[in-house]
């Protein structure tokens, strides 16, 4: 069945005449990218533990001035003689650091690190660019010596105009409603999870419906988030070659979902 449906895909990112998909990919000026993220993780090895992420914040200190903890709670319910009792445990095990403006975060965690642009995105390069900078001195400040897993997600929000008789006007990728079943739709939420075997990697595409900021206008989430599980030494290149086919691949995802009606909203 994965082999069925790398074939369905690979065909789906393919024009009629033939062309891949990725020679039709173009620059949008109104890029609809609310938040943009390259996560790595690695083995829970390094000794130096919470101090580590310590010292990495204190190196970023200059450009990330804002430092807030990543906690994780965990909740215990007792019921014993008709009677019900709570306990809780918060563990730190990370730190999140903004910019002054917020539009740049890095989260340094034990299990990894993650870097994030929300809008306005400017440019997979730059992003790109202050992601492995971060990196370099996160691997070198926790000795980390494996990473498991590399990631690329991009979150999207498409502003429809309205009236809308028909998501497939803008969507490709879209829920299907019986004919036997009234057409509206009041809200939606759709999660797909896709191989991508010619990379080695899964696509999980989530599609919603979500407020929307503009009157007359009906605003979906396109989320695109691309992940391989690997075991590759962390002072290695072979994870930035990989986030490379991501960005490629991410790219050919959102075309592949779009219209070219969509497209005209973009520009």
């Amino acid at each position: 069945m994965g082999i069925a449906i790398a074939t369905l895909w690979a065909l789906a990112l393919r024009s009629k005449t033939g062309k891949k998909m990725e020679e039709k990919i173009q620059h949008y000026i109104k890029a609809p990218i609310t938040e943009a993220v390259i996560d790595l993780r690695v083995e829970m090895s390094f000794e130096g533990g919470l101090s580590s992420l310590n010292d990495f914040g204190h190196r970023i200190q200059a450009e990330y001035l804002k430092r807030s903890e990543l906690v994780n709670v965990e909740s215990q319910i007792q019921i014993k003689e008709g009677e019900t009792s709570i306990a809780g445990n918060q563990t730190v095990f990370g730190y999140r650091y903004s910019s002054p403006d917020n539009k740049q975060i890095v989260q340094a965690r034990l299990d990894g690190f993650s870097f994030s642009r929300l809008a306005p995105y400017e440019k997979w390069e730059i992003f790109r660019d202050e992601a492995r900078r971060l990196w370099d001195l996160y691997q070198v400040t926790t000795n980390s010596t494996t990473v498991t897993r590399v990631a690329v997600r991009y979150i999207n929000r498409l502003d429809l105009p309205l009236p809308l008789n028909n998501l497939k006007e803008y969507l490709l990728t879209a829920p299907e409603i019986s004919h036997k079943l009234s057409q509206g739709l009041s809200d939606y939420f759709m999660q797909l999870e896709i191989p991508q075997e010619d990379i080695g990697a899964t696509l999980v595409l989530i599609e919603a419906l979500i407020p929307s900021s503009k009157d007359n206008f009906l605003s979906v989430l396109l989320d695109i988030d691309l992940f391989s599980n690997v075991d590759f030494a962390s002072n290695d290149d072979k994870h930035w070659s990989l986030l490379e086919t991501f960005r490629s691949r991410k790219n050919e995802i959102f075309e592949a979902c779009i219209t070219d009606k969509t497209r005209e909203l973009l520009k």
